[in-house]
């Protein structure tokens, strides 16, 4: 009977303590953000040092008026002659021709290379500053705009003939604009 009793108790408390839930475990390292912090610092640096090249092309270009534009870059018109006095809105064609260079004016593409391009507003892929700098512009305007790294190709670049964070220079002229309904 001792021996049964004793079976019974020792059955009764493997069970009981086996049948503990899991408990969770402390991390070994927490994470600081350190990594975030740093890219922020750098990515302020960048802007920067992009702002300080772009002001001093503006300076350069003191005969014609630099505009500032909400979107984060800087333009300036080439001719203040328009067709009409209509933006382009989500859905319609933009038919255009531009030239990409660097901020010291040395040609990436020519507007030969890029050809005349048909573009639907919002609806293509296109890098940032020129979809939103076709916005600023009636047709038969031409501008140059000036782009910071993180309006142009930013970090990946296009690739090919632009590397990483490169701030660049376009030369946009709009050639027609048709209305979507």
């Amino acid at each position: 009977m001792k021996y049964s009793t004793l079976c019974c108790l020792s059955i009764f408390f493997i069970l009981n303590t086996s049948c503990k839930s899991p408990e969770a475990r402390k991390p070994i390292t927490v994470k600081t953000g350190s990594f975030i912090k740093a890219s922020a610092e750098r990515n302020k640096e960048l802007n920067e040092k992009e702002a300080l090249l772009i002001r001093a092309i503006t300076e350069k270009n003191a005969d014609k008026t630099v505009i500032s534009s909400s979107y984060g870059f800087w333009y300036f018109l080439n001719n203040s002659e328009k067709n009409n006095d209509y933006f382009a809105k989500f859905g319609d064609k933009v038919n255009f021709d531009y030239n990409i260079k660097t901020l010291k004016g040395a040609t990436i593409y020519s507007a030969e290379e890029l050809g005349t391009q048909n573009y639907s507003m919002d609806k293509q892929e296109i890098f940032t500053g020129l979809r939103e700098g076709l916005k600023l512009l009636n047709e038969g305007q031409s501008a140059t705009f000036l782009f910071p790294s993180q309006k142009a190709f930013g970090y990946y670049g296009d690739e090919n003939k632009i590397g990483t964070n490169i701030p660049i220079m376009c030369e946009v002229t709009i050639n027609k604009i048709t209305k979507i309904q």
